[in-house]
């Protein structure tokens, strides 16, 4: 089993970046699609970004294209979310996710970490 451990959240203005990173260990990624999904309280999870094997096709909800960037390196079995031109509705906990379904982007996702949280100040 694949283990994702999450960095990179913290607080940040309206308008601001910030750099999420997932590093892997238990298992290399070249054998997993990748996400990342993101909680608000009292929210379900969201699927913000995905990612397939290679990196050839990726997914992103319409509230993120544009402003967010899946990329992996699987040499580094680190995923990364680049999150650009961030607004307060990001607010939430985003965790690194890793499936089986290699080609899909879309997952389905069956590891995750334990996520870390992103603050968007208005």
């Amino acid at each position: 089993q694949v283990q994702l451990v999450e960095s990179g959240g913290g607080l940040v203005q309206a308008g601001g970046s910030l750099r999420l990173s997932c590093a892997a260990s238990g298992r290399t990624i070249s054998l997993y699609a990748m996400g990342w999904v993101r909680q608000a309280p009292g929210k379900e999870r969201d699927l913000v970004a995905g990612v397939n094997w290679s990196g050839g096709a990726t997914y992103y909800a319409d509230s993120v294209k544009g402003r967010f960037t899946i990329s992996r390196d699987n040499g580094k079995n680190t995923v990364y979310l680049q999150m650009s031109s961030l607004e307060p509705e990001d607010t939430a906990v985003y965790s690194c996710a890793a499936g089986r379904r290699l080609g899909a982007a879309t997952g389905p996702f069956d590891s995750w970490g334990q996520g870390t949280q992103v603050t968007v100040s208005s």
